[in-house]
């Protein structure tokens, strides 16, 4: 059972917790909790809509003193309030107005959906928890800046950590292990994709697996060779990359026998380079390159604007719950040379209705996109270990209205809402990455046995 209600806190200290009449429990409750803390109390009912906290209850429990709805849920004699959110990672700096550093917006936005949602977040690192008394002090963004409070440990916790680098330092590593085994706190979107294993993955998927652009571990100059005969161009990219960094198109103008290949530089420079072989742009381009940690794509003709290829960003989301759904669709042109469409490589975010103004033929790309998305969600939830509530698509269309996947992202960015005609949805992924946080804490309160066996 569970219910979203006013959480308010009065001044008396008498032990009590005061629920509206026409709140109903099977059981008799003797006990509140929030996050890891439970205390024995006196629960009586009023007329007032709210859920009232005397002082004193308010303070063991360590609940802020926040005016917000939260959910309730019941549990044999236990009320619990919630959830409360600890969303991890780490770059924390000393400095009040931007404690995150750069991404001190990005989580202010974030927090901020809280009221929408009914839960109560914050942001912690390893260095905010005290094991031993079993506190965390949590970053809050409330009326418009940081605040600190000390909290009991969440009830669940949404990963949100920057990089690779960071996934792969072992005392963070530790901090999720102890959380997970000892604490029993739901993780939710731990690590980032490895490309070669979501495609290996999927490709055991009959369903999923004609979306999958044909891809291998690269091997041999002569596997290139056979995919540039057989489609024109492939793509030699990092396995673990992203933003589009270190993306390479390779082409092959059969009626002149030369190659080209076009990237980014250094410098940040589109670069179209024509070679007499493929050996020869393989030892200039990748000499100094590891190419054991570079997958090679099939190239695939997309359609185009203006001359320019485009592709798709489609989130898909988690709701509360727990069924997958799309959050944001946004069409991504290629930047002038670009061999991505990054936007931190000239690419530019239109929606679909700019792209397809004929609403019959906008519906259909919808739908085509909308389909592929929601079974590679599901499909990615069945065969990868954790537990996944939001996935960043590229996705892209051929001339002939066939549907490919070139990504998966489990930390999906966020350059396309910089278009201000995807507001609407920018709110709504970042509602839903903290609403399927609610379905979480309700199954580990009530089905435990579904969340860790």
């Amino acid at each position: 059972m569970k219910k979203q209600i006013q959480i308010e806190i009065s001044e008396d200290t008498t032990q009590k917790v005061l629920i509206p009449k026409g709140f109903l429990s099977k059981t008799k409750l003797t006990k509140i909790s929030f996050g890891s803390l439970s205390q024995e109390v006196v629960i009586d009912r009023h007329e007032r809509h709210s859920l009232m906290l005397s002082k004193d209850i308010a303070e063991q429990l360590k609940f802020p003193n926040f005016s917000i709805p939260l959910h309730l849920f019941v549990n044999n004699d236990t009320l619990y309030i919630g959830p409360l959110v600890g969303i991890f990672t780490s770059g924390f700096t000393p400095f009040q107005m931007r404690p995150i550093g750069e991404r001190s917006l990005f989580f202010s936005k974030l927090l901020s959906v809280k009221k929408s949602v009914g839960a109560l977040p914050f942001v912690f690192g390893e260095q905010h928890i005290d094991w031993e008394r079993g506190v965390i002090n949590g970053l809050f963004y409330h009326h418009d800046g940081w605040e600190t409070y000390e909290v009991p440990f969440p009830n669940v916790i949404y990963d949100r950590l920057p990089n690779r680098k960071s996934e792969r330092q072992k005392q963070l590593k530790l901090v999720k292990e102890r959380l997970q085994t000892e604490y029993m706190i739901p993780w939710y979107n731990p690590g980032f994709f490895n490309k070669l294993d979501i495609n290996e993955r999927l490709l055991q998927n009959e369903e999923i697996a004609h979306y999958l652009p044909e891809t291998y571990e690269f091997s041999s100059f002569s596997e290139i060779e056979k995919m540039l005969a057989d489609y024109g161009h492939v793509f030699i990219k990092p396995m673990n990359g992203s933003s589009g960094l270190g993306i390479h198109q390779i082409l092959y103008d059969r009626f002149e026998g030369d190659y080209y290949c076009r990237f980014r530089n250094q410098t940040g420079d589109n670069k179209l380079l024509k070679f007499p072989s493929l050996e020869s742009l393989m030892s200039h381009i990748f000499a100094e390159r590891k190419l054991n940690k570079m997958l090679v794509q099939q190239g695939i003709h997309l359609i185009r604007s203006d001359k320019r290829p485009i592709d798709f960003r489609v989130h898909t989301n988690k709701d509360e719950n727990g069924e997958w759904i799309v959050t944001a669709i946004a069409a991504k042109l290629a930047g002038p040379g670009s061999v991505t469409t990054h936007v931190n490589n000239g690419g530019v975010i239109k929606t679909l209705a700019e792209l397809f103004p004929i609403p019959e033929e906008q519906k259909e790309m919808e739908e085509k996109l909308t389909t592929a998305a929601l079974k590679i969600s599901q499909a990615l939830e069945a065969n990868m270990e954790g537990i996944i509530g939001e996935i960043g698509f590229d996705l892209g269309l051929d001339r002939l209205g066939n549907v490919w996947l070139f990504e998966a992202n489990s930390k999906p960015g966020r350059s396309i809402f910089k278009n201000p005609q995807l507001k609407d949805f920018d709110f709504l992924t970042r509602k839903l990455s903290l609403a399927f946080s609610v379905y979480l804490t309700e199954k580990v309160i009530t089905r435990p046995e579904e969340m860790f066996k």
